[in-house]
């Protein structure tokens, strides 16, 4: 509480002063109120933040996290209902309205693209549909039309946008905006995942073929949101066809993918499931004489089921766990075996009180848990690290008349973190951590007019560990310049009582940590200006500029070597950061006379971290620091069934801390010579630049009746520039010796989907 104090004034009141718009008496009742549901017409899945309004008089609004949507203030009269969605026609009906009365429309609404057909139906799309601000909507047919890395990736996909930088060819970690994959808060169902990664993070857990929607808030996120010092990654499966059975297989040399859904009497169903299969190929390579590992495999699976109660009431139950297994010998007898995965189950309850009060109520079980173990001459060394936690959130929308909306909720929960050592099976070191954690939020937003968005509000914090009471405003503002131009702004204080000690090579054996009595919480403000245009109906430019600080940022001490005796908070470093930077978003669409979409998305960003006693106490960039980021995609529809596609990436190179040289230290006692070796300053030399680009043919059509499929043919790195990944020093040659680890060389892939 006391670090909101420190805050200007008249930046204190600005923040408060819409928490109080809750308190003022709100406008006389609206005479015609319009609700309902935004629906897939072939699957009746619901659309989040799909495009509402009455034509005659442009009011309108966005569907929410449920499809659900509330039209206010109306007078009576007959006008044309219109919805739209990215992707499907858009749905027009002449409604005629009564004084007094309240409808709802639930509507269905048709996919564009025909199976067959060359033809293009966008969406009618006004500037409303993307309002806030450092947001980005991910597809997930986005998501599988790229070229990848043998198999499509949610994580992958998202870093080709702005603002968010990849690690390397093997790291499927989002570094968004400066900050580190932990600063990211990563929902599935609205529940927490800690681990979200296969393969040693080479690719995220989640399953493409089961996800129904992605939203990324990059900075200055909303209320609602809390926990995490940078951004949100907020995703939701699908919740399974409603009127029909389908199943979609896809087989690939990586992985392979089953995808099943369908109705039944109360609702729908979904299950998704996903395995690697890699074992002809590593069976391959160990018959050649390369030093593969015994065995590795990694699986995941998803199901939903959805109850639907009532036209106002559903439930859904979700659940998700996926294990990685692998058993590497890695000398005559030595063998390391790591096995890690993630359990999440959700239970929510959406809620239509009335035609303006909606509602959320969510109980969650999030555990990740690692096991890595070494077995050196028949003597284990074994290690078990997990989080667990449990949760119960509530959210609410009210939506009194057009020019209020209010949202408040809480989130509250108990956090269990596990950390074991044992020695030749003996335990050498064990800590458990428990803490309970509550947070509440209020969200006021105020539309003075129809060109003026204020939205203000706080969410206050508690951790039980340390006692902890935060609070953190937020305020944002938008200016309708017209309906090509939009102005936005947002500030906002966020805090996070976690922290992650990460091997970004081997991401089975991160572990989590938290603030305790001690350790204080991590803080942050982050100011955004964001600017965005649609000149045409084909084209849409957004542009942002950030600036964050990171302070008391709290992280393991790298030069702690053992644990014994020391006190919990003896264990960290403490620091502080900052980062800031700009970002272009330029979109072109794919149009009935254009046969070419894709996208430009470039960030000139810098970042930078500094901890006492570390590099002269100076400030230095993180790995992950880098200049510029530039990403182009692109898509051209060659006729009825094929497409190509392709994506150039170029990026800075990062930075590294370089080896100057060594000398020789011959001792008294008579002992071998020593050889220290000389470093520069931390992570002030750069890697040279990346760049890559992989193109790919896809083609569609009809599986003899059995239903459509879909044929991909990629070429990863297609021209084969063998990035660097990082340099490994030889000390004990004279001078250093310098080798160069690539990344990946050129790749073929080959991916075949059946929809049925």
């Amino acid at each position: 509480m006391n670090s909101f104090k420190t805050w200007p004034g008249y930046l204190r009141k600005q923040l408060l002063l819409p928490l109080l718009f809750g308190l003022l008496p709100l406008v006389a009742q609206t005479q015609i109120t319009i609700t309902g549901y935004i629906k897939d017409g072939r699957s009746e899945e619901t659309l989040i933040a799909a495009n509402v309004y009455l034509v005659e008089t442009q009011q309108g609004a966005i569907t929410n996290n449920s499809g659900y949507f509330t039209i206010t203030d109306l007078q009576p009269g007959t006008y044309t209902l219109t919805a739209s969605y990215i992707g499907y026609r858009t749905y027009e009906r002449r409604v005629t309205l009564k004084s007094g009365e309240n409808y709802r429309y639930d509507m269905e609404l048709e996919p564009a693209v025909i199976q067959g057909e060359e033809v293009v139906v966008e969406a009618e799309k006004t500037i409303e549909e993307e309002k806030q601000i450092g947001v980005q909507n991910v597809q997930p047919l986005f998501i599988k039309e790229l070229p990848s890395v043998l198999e499509a990736d949610v994580f992958r996909s998202i870093q080709l946008l702005p603002g968010i930088k990849a690690a390397s060819d093997f790291s499927s970690g989002l570094y968004i905006r400066g900050g580190s994959p932990d600063q990211t808060l990563i929902l599935l169902d609205r529940t927490s995942v800690y681990n979200p990664s296969h393969f040693f993070g080479f690719f995220s857990t989640f399953n493409p073929d089961a996800i129904k929607d992605v939203r990324v808030f990059k900075g200055g996120y909303p209320s609602e949101y809390g926990g995490r010092l940078g951004s949100v990654v907020d995703i939701y499966n699908r919740d399974g066809n409603r009127k029909e059975f389908q199943g979609k297989a896809t087989l690939g040399l990586l992985a392979s993918r089953l995808n099943l859904e369908a109705p039944y009497r109360w609702g729908s169903w979904m299950v998704a499931m996903r395995r690697s299969t890699l074992e002809p190929l590593l069976s391959a390579l160990r018959e050649s004489g390369e030093t593969v590992p015994n065995t590795f495999y990694f699986y995941d699976f998803n199901s939903k089921i959805n109850v639907d109660i009532t036209d106002n009431d559903r439930l859904n139950l979700s659940a998700y766990f996926g294990r990685d297994k692998v058993k590497f010998p890695f000398a005559e007898d030595a063998e390391f075996n790591l096995g890690y995965g993630n359990r999440t189950f959700s239970a929510n309850w959406t809620h239509v009180f009335n035609q303006k009060l909606f509602s959320n109520f969510t109980g969650t079980a999030s555990r990740y848990k690692s096991e890595p173990d070494f077995i050196i001459n028949s003597t284990p060394f074994e290690q078990e690290n997990s989080i667990t936690d449990y949760s119960l959130k509530g959210d609410l929308e009210y939506i009194p008349n057009n020019r209020f909306q209010t949202k408040a909720g809480f989130w509250t929960g108990h956090l269990e973190l596990v950390f074991k050592n044992r020695f030749d099976n003996t335990e050498t070191f064990s800590n458990t951590i428990q803490s309970a954690y509550a947070q509440g939020y209020f969200e006021q937003t105020w539309k003075p007019s129809p060109l003026w968005i204020v939205k203000g509000g706080s969410r206050v914090s508690y951790f039980d560990d340390g006692d902890y009471l935060k609070l953190e405003p937020r305020l944002s503002l938008e200016h309708v310049y017209n309906q090509q131009l939009l102005f936005q702004a947002a500030v906002g204080r966020y805090y996070q009582y976690l922290t992650l000690i990460t091997n970004e090579a081997f991401s089975g054996f991160d572990t989590w940590l938290t603030a305790a009595d001690g350790v204080s919480p991590s803080h942050g403000d982050q100011f955004v200006l964001g600017f965005k245009s649609r000149p045409t109906d084909e084209y849409n430019l957004d542009m942002e500029v950030y600036y964050r600080t990171m302070r008391n940022l709290f992280e393991f001490d790298p030069r702690i070597q053992d644990l014994t005796g020391l006190e919990y908070e003896e264990n960290f470093r403490f620091g502080r950061g900052y980062a800031y930077g700009f970002e272009v978003f330029f979109e072109k669409k794919r149009s009935p006379r254009n046969r070419l979409d894709g996208f430009i998305a470039y960030t000139w960003g810098t970042t930078r971290r500094k901890f006492a006693g570390f590099n002269e106490d100076e400030y230095y960039p993180p790995k992950y620091d880098r200049i510029h980021d530039l990403n182009v995609v692109s898509n051209y529809y060659l006729g009825k069934k094929w497409r190509f596609t392709a994506v150039f990436s170029y990026a800075t190179g990062q930075a590294y801390t370089n080896v100057l040289g060594n000398y020789s230290l011959s001792l008294p006692t008579g002992s071998d010579d020593l050889y220290p070796f000389v470093v520069g300053k931390l992570n002030r030399a750069r890697l040279p630049a990346y760049h890559r680009l992989d193109i790919g043919f896809t083609k569609d059509g009809k599986f003899f009746g059995l239903g459509n499929y879909q044929l991909q043919l990629q070429l990863i790195n297609a021209y084969s520039r063998r990035n660097v990944w990082f340099y490994s020093f030889d000390l004990s040659e004279n001078p250093i010796k310098r080798d160069t680890v690539q990344m990946l060389p050129i790749i073929p892939n080959i991916s075949f989907t059946l929809d049925f």
